[in-house]
């Protein structure tokens, strides 16, 4: 915290008094708490304002333009804080403009461990401020502080009749869940699953009904009794109403007398988040003005960190002292989370999963290209010919690139594990107003193979649009990869979290995995092939999927069978048959835990040890899920995907939807520096389609102040608080986002839920025949609709370096991994139960696998591989 020296600058020291016996409300803990004696003694406040009691209240004078909350803060400090015991802290207070009061009882030095945080409005009315807490620890000398510094206009906050006493009635937090009935607040798909959850002591089956918007019973049935759910320790039943496919709004579930929160049964419900998902990383992009018509006026900001007073800027960035003698342009990519922060292991993951996104519409048959193309989405670069999904993510994976460490140094070719504020980044904060140095910290193995991961990625998508990026994304993952086998225990540190997370991982066989699966796929090189097929992890699904988790910035070997099962390459049959199996086997647990729960949640961590951001760990199990579905067209994946799309909006335990903007009772109050309309009513919240990070089984003993008051012994899946102080609960970052944006697309591409493959219209016959130092492939393009096709054009990708030698009966053009077949003057048309025939010669001699999906003008064909 900058300023906290200040915290104990001119104080009066006063001892506290005892608390007292546990018949009544202890003594007061408080000296001169309504300064009636016209003295301010013992009270200080920091220097840069002036107070003095005027009319029996203190009056400060709050200048203009301070950044941070405790930039201005009045105080008293040498007051006793016993562990376990219950306080409560009051006072009265007033300000010529409104502001938001940080009220804090904490240590008055560093780590300024604190047993009370609240953000508190207060307006130019007197306004009385009441709070109860357990004190955690032991402070035999703590601070009550009244931080009112971050705003922009001066103002003058008066305060009077400040009290804290021990003895108060021990707070119990009971969360406002809402009906008992618990859906899917934004909806159904018209033929997918329609699951609910109910809470309730009833023992036999109850009657459900469900409603439509004018109050016509639209379906019913009965409940099945399931027990208590270990999950929340709720006595609950399900029910489920699958045969309802009317499209239509404003349905509700009546279950005894209760009713649920209204919701849709329709096709596109899933669009809109398609596009506010993928939004969510142009809000958070760093060194970049964020246009208002883009976002909307209330999102709008100035360009953060481009060395712009008071930034310090990204542009010339030195190293913690001690790493480095060097500086570098860090400038660009994503923001992390809550705070300022660029951390290379979350934005390798969520990069990935954002190129995966796209790369989904040219390998599964159902995926649609362009809800995600030039034009599609909120990107400035619009318009420029590269689909909009791209552009987003080239922001980051400039900037990743950019943290490799340059030629000529000690760890040339390694990458920086972070960059951040020297010291935490204040609460709230907007990017262009933080006033702190940033600094680099050390390379890690980790953070070097996801840029050669990325990297590699990037080199076989960016292709078609950029070839100079694209060679220079590949120059980078190989540099990166030739880095991280010299120096392959650089393992980040797990005391460097001043100012920053540490994010620090002490095994990274899953990076090197990943790391290898890219670089094999977008090269063919048998160098990778090794790796891959060398690794301990390769074919092991519980190291790849660990069934307590999954996929996550800290374990990566999951994104890496996903490109290897899906993404052509040149892996024999059998070793790709291998790879699928263990995505399969991986989504099949998966289903199973979707179908076994109460909630419908693909995620039942061991004990029940929801983690941190656990709502990230339900998505990526939903990615798993999304992927075998393609694979595999099995409706059981697909089902489960939609459950868990069912849990995180609203059919969970506390009756919320954890996604802004989406559902009747939607989290808006997320941990985050720039929307943080909790603390500050001049900010916004945060933008539609941010998801929270969710239930944290360990939140009340993480340190997280919120939590540790209202979570004490809070079920698994009840660990939750939709409030801005709540860190460990309730933070927003962009790879918890990543993989809402991929299911996001994934749900909206899924249409009415039905699993028919409908508007197939062509199919495919692709055959190779290897020799000497190559091979010879034909294509058959049949029309098997029932309109013409004209002009026609075949889109595909070619397993690792093959280059196409020589072509006849088309026009092609290769773009990298993308190939594209266009036809000549006299086959230009394609009309119903008319095929055209066309080949090519290529560089690899190997009998090449099936590329698997064709996309013939942007829709998939059937395939499969003739002769």
């Amino acid at each position: 915290m900058s300023a906290a020296a200040l915290l104990c600058a001119g104080t009066l020291a006063v001892p506290g008094t005892a608390l007292a016996d546990d018949s009544g409300p202890g003594p007061e803990q408080i000296t001169n708490g309504d300064f009636a004696t016209g003295d301010a003694a013992p009270w200080w406040w920091t220097p840069n304002t002036s107070a003095a009691v005027s009319d029996g209240r203190l009056c400060v004078e709050v200048p203009a333009g301070t950044a941070d909350a405790w930039d201005v803060i009045i105080g008293q400090n040498d007051v006793p804080i016993l562990e376990g015991e219950s306080y409560e802290l009051s006072y009265t207070a007033s300000s010529t403009v409104p502001l938001t009061v940080q009220t804090r009882v904490q240590e008055a030095v560093e780590p300024y461990t604190t047993v009370l945080a609240t953000a508190d409005p207060v307006g130019t009315e007197d306004t009385r401020v009441t709070r109860t807490f357990t004190a955690s620890v032991d402070q035999p000398a703590a601070s009550v502080q009244l931080q009112i510094g971050g705003g922009e206009p001066a103002t003058s906050f008066c305060l009077d009749d400040v009290s804290l006493r021990g003895g108060a009635e021990p707070p119990v937090y009971v969360p406002d869940t809402g009906s008992p009935v618990r859906v899917n607040q934004v909806g159904y798909l018209p033929h997918g699953p329609k699951g609910g959850t109910v809470v309730t002591d009833a023992d036999a089956p109850l009657t459900w009904t469900v409603k439509a918007q004018d109050g016509t019973t639209a379906a019913t049935g009965s409940t099945v009794p399931e027990g208590e759910d270990p999950s929340s320790r709720q006595r609950v039943h399900t029910f489920g109403f699958d045969d309802l496919t009317t499209v239509g709004d404003g349905y509700t579930v009546e279950v005894d007398g209760e009713v649920s929160e209204p919701f849709s049964i329709r096709g596109d419900l899933y669009d809109g988040l398609r596009s506010d998902a993928l939004a969510y990383f142009y809000h958070n992009r760093s060194g970049i003005e964020i246009d208002a018509e883009l976002v909307g006026e209330r999102y709008a900001r100035p360009a953060g960190h481009i060395g712009v007073a008071p930034n310090k800027g990204d542009t010339d960035v030195p190293c913690r002292p001690g790493v480095c003698d060097y500086r570098l342009d860090v400038s660009g990519g994503w923001y992390d989370a809550g705070d300022h922060g660029k951390y290379v292991v979350n934005g390798g993951i969520s990069v990935a999963q954002l190129m995966s996104t796209y790369e989904r519409t040219l390998t599964a048959d159902a995926a649609e290209s362009a809800q995600l193309d030039d034009g599609a989405l909120r990107v400035p670069e619009r318009g420029n010919g590269v689909p909009d999904i791209l552009d987003e993510a080239r922001w980051e994976m400039d900037f990743l690139i950019r943290m490799q460490v340059p030629a000529g140094e000690p760890l040339a070719g390694m990458v920086h594990h972070k960059m951040h504020d020297a010291e935490w980044t204040g609460l709230p904060m907007k990017p262009h107003l933080d006033p702190q140095q940033r600094e680099l910290h050390p390379p890690s193995t980790a953070a070097t193979l996801n840029l050669a991961a990325t990297a590699a990625q990037c080199a076989r998508l960016y292709a078609p649009f950029d070839a100079a990026f694209a060679d220079r994304c590949l120059r980078a993952a190989e540099t990166a990869w030739d880095a991280a086998e010299r120096h392959p225990h650089v393992l980040a540190d797990p005391d460097d979290g001043v100012g920053g997370g540490t994010y620090d991982d002490n095994d990274v066989s899953d990076e090197f995995y990943w790391a290898a699966a890219e670089l094999f796929t977008s090269t063919g090189k048998d160098t990778y092939r090794q790796a891959v097929l060398s690794s301990d992890l390769h074919g092991d699904v519980d190291a790849v999927f660990p069934a307590g988790g999954g996929i996550s910035w800290g374990s990566t070997a999951g994104l890496g069978a996903l490109t290897l099962s899906t993404v052509p390459n040149a892996l024999t049959a059998d070793q790709l048959a291998g790879v699928r199996s263990v995505v399969t086997t991986a989504a099949d647990r998966y289903a199973a835990q979707s179908r076994e729960q109460a909630y419908g949640l693909p995620y039942a961590p061991g004990g029940g040890d929801y983690v941190w951001g656990s709502n990230s760990q339900v998505l990526n199990n939903m990615v798993v899920l999304a992927v075998a579905h393609d694979l595999t067209g099995e409706a059981a994946y697909q089902d489960a995907v939609l459950r868990g799309a069912d849990y995180l909006l609203g059919r969970n335990p506390l009756n919320q939807s954890y996604v802004t903007g989406y559902g009747e009772r939607d989290s808006h109050n997320q941990h985050h520096r720039f929307w943080a309309h909790q603390n500050d009513p001049s900010l916004p919240n945060p933008a539609p389609g941010a998801v929270a990070g969710g239930p944290n089984f360990t939140a009340a003993s993480s340190g997280d102040p919120v939590a540790e008051q209202k979570l004490s012994g809070c079920a698994p899946a009840m660990c939750y608080v939709d409030d801005i102080g709540s860190w460990s609960t309730n933070e927003i970052t962009i790879n918890w986002n990543a993989p809402l944006a991929f299911i996001a697309s994934y749900l909206d591409d899924a249409g009415d839920g039905g699993q028919t493959a409908s508007g197939r219209t062509c199919r495919v016959a692709y055959s190779s025949h290897p020799w000497n130092s190559g091979s010879t492939v034909t294509v058959r393009v049949e029309n098997t609709g029932p309109s013409s096709i004209e002009p026609w054009s075949l889109t595909w990708l070619l397993p690792g370096e093959q280059r196409l030698s020589h072509t006849w009966s088309a026009e092609f053009e290769q773009h990298g991994r993308t190939v594209s077949a266009r036809p000549l003057a006299w086959n230009r048309t394609l009309a119903p139960g008319a095929a055209v025939d066309f080949g090519f010669n290529t560089s690899a001699s190997d009998a090449s696998p099936d590329p698997g999906t064709f996309k013939l003008n942007g829709r998939a064909c059937a395939s499969g591989t003739a002769g």
